[in-house]
């Protein structure tokens, strides 16, 4: 779509005001349209995973992962289990992720090309708090990010399911400075946990839970509160896998990671999982200095830091020996 004809091209053309105006019936591919409208209203759209030979592809995912787990120990009390990029040296992994009509149906929907860079791949539920992946990645403008997952077997009820909360996607994007936190070291979402559960408390917005067959999937805007339901049946898997994309021209970082306003930011270069190459931060068309990205990040200011408090109280020293001496 020509920009002259949007007013916010810096927003994606699901999310904004007047979204329906880019998809109109006559000419717009129906699965388009619809996923354009659900991400609109609900910021999520389900729809079966457009891979004819799905059934084989995952049944491969899951053999060839099983052994990267430890569901004895998790089955007696242990942690999450999962295995991030696994595309790296599972190709039915990539193939999952580099779907060509999943691209095909983002870049429609949000308006630019979308590309993967993160796979997530889980034998279990996560019971992950609920949250956004929006103070996990995000981008320079904000929203231009959205998370595929699909159900790699049929989902129970008591294998805990990922639940959601519709509509969640519209209210702000919260980060570091409003919720009062400034990133001194490690950081993770425990500092935004109690403003999500805040909010869907004010807002009174009601979870839903994607209990699906095998093949399924759900594509999810940025700003959308997700996370994983109790995982009640322990004797059940939940087998499933999350693609995270990115889309072009933008600049992309971690804000639970920066501090715009102290001169900090987490940029990421993130990898195309389709050519494995870096995809290089932009802004309206111009490339983002590298020496800038270095310049800002949180690691090397505090070790710019602690080389001036070094320097200072070497120089401290020095002046008070030297003033010794002298008296």
């Amino acid at each position: 779509m020509p920009e002259a004809v949007n007013p916010l091209p810096g927003v994606p053309l699901c999310e904004q005001p007047f979204a329906a105006t880019y998809f109109p019936p006559d000419t717009t591919d129906p699965v388009v349209r619809e996923v354009a409208r659900d991400l609109h209203e609900k910021g999520y759209a389900v729809l079966s995973f457009p891979d004819q030979e799905f059934a084989a592809v995952a049944a491969r995912v899951m053999c060839s992962l099983q052994d990267s787990f430890d569901l004895t120990d998790w089955r007696n009390g242990g942690g999450s289990l999962r295995v991030q990029d696994a595309w790296k040296t599972n190709t039915d992994v990539r193939r999952l992720a580099a779907n060509e009509r999943i691209l095909e149906i983002l870049g429609a929907v949000y308006g630019r090309p979308a590309f993967p860079f993160q796979t997530l791949n889980f034998p279990v539920g996560t019971e992950q708090h609920v949250h956004t992946d929006a103070v996990h990645f995000s981008s320079m403008p904000e929203r231009w990010m959205c998370g595929v997952w699909v159900a790699l077997e049929d989902i129970h009820a008591d294998a805990g399911p990922l639940v959601y909360y519709p509509g969640s996607h519209r209210w702000p994007v919260y980060v570091n400075e409003h919720v009062g936190h400034v990133h001194r070291g490690a950081t993770d979402q425990s500092v935004f946990e109690p403003m999500w559960r805040r909010l869907i408390e004010v807002h009174g917005t009601h979870p839903e839970r994607l209990v699906v067959p095998a093949g399924t999937a759900l594509i999810w805007a940025a700003n959308l509160l997700h996370g994983g339901d109790a995982h009640c049946n322990r004797s059940r898997t939940r087998w499933s896998q999350v693609t995270h994309y990115y889309f072009e021209d933008c600049a992309y970082y971690t804000p639970m990671n920066s501090d715009p306003a102290l001169g900090s930011i987490r940029f990421r270069e993130p990898i195309d999982i389709r050519t494995g190459q870096s995809v290089r931060n932009t802004y309206r068309g111009e490339p983002v200095d590298r020496v800038y990205i270095q310049s800002v990040d949180p690691d090397a200011r505090a070790r710019r830091a602690g080389a001036q408090r070094k320097l200072s109280d070497m120089l401290g020293w020095l002046r008070k020996s030297l003033t010794g001496r002298t008296n």
